[in-house]
């Protein structure tokens, strides 16, 4: 899957070409509570993206590991979190450190992972900067989403460096062939742990459960980063995570990709029945029809709880045509999903959101942004992308102008920083200024965002 195709002025162009596009549109929008907005938004001004396109590419700099740093041999960019390295941190820098490689090394930093792999394709979530993996292998909090493909085609979108995809797809297969073995259960399904599906604190077991003792048991503690203990981690192979089964399926896709760009034709037969067998059992078990949702499940029933990481199934094109609409309607809904600040992580409308945030409990994040709005392109819907790109970038710059700073995450019910959220979190969160500032705000001063050092 490419980034997204930039937009030219005026109306976005599923909208300009089509009237009933810009019929849905609008009708998006009320649903959203923004009937009275412009088809064609006001771009902000020039110079306010530029300072904020220096700004980010700045603070990504300031976290460029020197070789010397860690045992890792070269210089890379950092996710900005701690001195540990983090896969999913690192997979989502690569939508826009791709841009300048030269001065971000997004290469490295997914080498090192690479590097790191095991005999039989594991790759842990989160090293040390003596490179020792943080999390232990037996219990799925040491997984994190399955997006190294994904990192890759991102690269070489931007390179056409085919020998890095020749170099690289055997580590790539082998994890995801690891991952297959050990997430897919009987359903077809696979299941995850809360902390290692990168939604840190979104509770997945099913309300009122209590531990059964049916779960990986999170062994040894004593070397952990933290206490991680209560439900959370009990609760894994007793349920089945649609964000976790989505990513794998978008992953086999990617993997087929690479598979014929670089010739390896055999892979892609088994990798595309993947994609559809995971496709089928989302749709069968996991879709809800008269809430017009995805829900996880435990014990083979659906939990009706609904988080951002359901909008992966768009990303990952296993949602089929007549489902796509219901979806979005949660999407849009602004007492749900797409409240002051969208995409709220956790839903207004249901128990437990917190309007500051409170990290994954309603936190906006420009990684999980970044997937629906990819998701909605997938699906044609390039206005509602267009508009939630133009509307979180919005947001992103009235705080970076109040503090100077861009944050991990945003509040989803006020213009400001979540509570918690770390500032100077370029990271990820450079998603905004920078792959948004290209693809959507002013993809016409792609060639002044270039020559920014």
């Amino acid at each position: 899957m490419r980034g997204g195709r930039p937009l030219q002025a005026g109306l976005p162009p599923d909208a300009s070409r089509d009237p009933c596009g810009r019929r849905r549109l609008l009708l998006a929008l009320a649903g959203a509570g923004l009937a009275g907005c412009s088809l064609a938004p006001t771009s902000p001004p020039a110079a306010l993206v530029d300072a904020m396109y220096r700004a980010a590419l700045a603070s990504a700099r300031r976290h460029v590991r020197p070789a010397g740093d860690s045992v890792f041999g070269k210089p890379f960019v950092d996710a900005a979190f701690s001195s540990n390295i983090f896969l999913w941190d690192t997979c989502f820098i690569a939508c826009y450190a791709k841009y300048h490689p030269e001065l971000l090394p997004i290469a490295n930093a997914l080498d090192n992972f690479h590097a790191l792999q095991e005999a039989d394709g594991y790759i842990c979530r989160e090293y040390d900067a003596n490179g020792r993996p943080v999390w232990p292998k037996a219990h799925p909090v040491s997984i994190n989403p399955p997006l190294l493909a994904f990192a890759e085609l991102e690269l070489f979108g931007q390179s056409g460096d085919l020998a890095r995809l020749r170099r690289v797809y055997p580590a790539l297969k082998r994890h995801f062939d690891y991952l297959a073995a050990y997430l897919v259960r009987e359903d077809g399904l696979c299941f995850n742990d809360a902390l290692g599906s990168g939604m840190d604190n979104i509770p997945r077991h099913p309300e009122g459960w209590q531990d059964d003792g049916q779960g990986i048991v999170l062994a040894p503690r004593d070397a952990l980063p933290f206490d991680y203990r209560g439900l959370d981690p009990a609760w894994n192979v007793q349920g089945r995570a649609v964000d976790t089964s989505a990513q794998m399926a978008l992953c086999a896709e990617n993997l087929a990709r690479i598979a014929r760009l670089i010739g390896r034709t055999g892979d892609v037969p088994g990798l595309r029945h993947f994609h559809a067998a995971m496709k089928k059992a989302i749709n069968a078990h996991c879709w809800h029809e008269e809430d017009g949702f995805y829900y996880d499940l435990g014990y083979g029933r659906q939990i009706r709880r609904k988080h951002v990481g359901m909008f992966w199934t768009m990303a990952a094109g296993v949602v089929p045509p007549e489902r796509v609409a219901p979806l979005l309607r949660a999407l849009v809904d602004p007492a749900s999903f797409w409240r002051t600040v969208p995409v709220a992580s956790y839903p207004a409308d249901q128990p437990g959101f917190a309007p500051e945030g409170a990290y994954w409990l309603g936190g906006v994040w420009a990684p999980t942004n970044y997937m629906v709005i990819r998701g909605l392109q997938r699906y044609g819907r390039h206005a509602l992308a267009a508009r939630l790109a133009r509307r979180y970038y919005d947001c992103v710059a009235e705080v970076y102008q109040r503090t100077g700073t861009f944050w991990e995450n945003l509040a989803p019910d006020a213009v400001q920083a979540g509570q918690p959220a770390k500032p100077d979190f370029c990271g990820w969160s450079a998603i905004a200024p920078i792959t948004l500032a290209r693809e959507f705000i002013a993809p016409e001063r792609k060639v002044i965002f270039d020559a920014i050092q």
